[in-house]
C-alpha cells in the first residue's frame, strides 16, 4: 500500500525547534519528489520544503535559513527539522508525496509555536 505517515509535531515555545518525520512506504523512491506543506484553517495549504530523488531542494523564503529538509532513503524518511520557530509557523503539516499519475498526502501532524 502506497502512503505517506507523518509524526513529530506537537508545542514549542517560540525559538524553539521541532523534527517532523514522514515515513513513506512501500518505499521513498515510491515517489519522485516529496514535500512539506502546512496549512491553518481558513487559510490556503502552503509549500514549506520539497525533495526530490537527486537530492534537489527547495525552500518557501518564510523559512529558509531555519528549517532543512533532508532524506533517509534506508529508512524510507524524509524529515524536516525546524529550528527557530515562530508563532506564524503554528499550522497542521503535511507530507505530499509525488508519483506519476497520482499524488499522495499524509494525514497531517500539527504543530504549535506558543509561549
Amino acid at each position: 500500500q502506497v502512503q505517506l505517515v507523518e509524526s513529530g509535531g506537537g508545542l514549542v515555545q517560540p525559538g524553539g525547534s521541532l523534527r517532523l518525520s514522514c515515513a513513506a512506504s512501500p518505499s521513498i523512491f515510491s515517489f519522485y519528489r516529496i514535500d512539506w506543506h502546512r496549512q491553518n484553517p481558513g487559510k490556503q495549504r502552503e509549500l514549506v520544503a520539497t525533495i526530490s530523488n537527486d537530492d534537489t531542494v527547495h525552500y518557501a523564503d518564510s523559512v529558509k535559513g531555519r528549517f532543512t529538509i533532508s532524506r533517509d532513503d534506508s529508512k524510507n524518511t524524509v524529515y524536516l527539522q525546524m529550528n527557530n520557530l515562530r508563532p506564524e509557523g503554528t499550522a497542521v503539516y503535511y507530507c505530499y508525496g509525488g508519483r506519476y499519475g497520482a499524488d499522495y498526502w499524509g494525514q497531517g501532524t500539527q504543530v504549535t509555536v506558543s509561549s
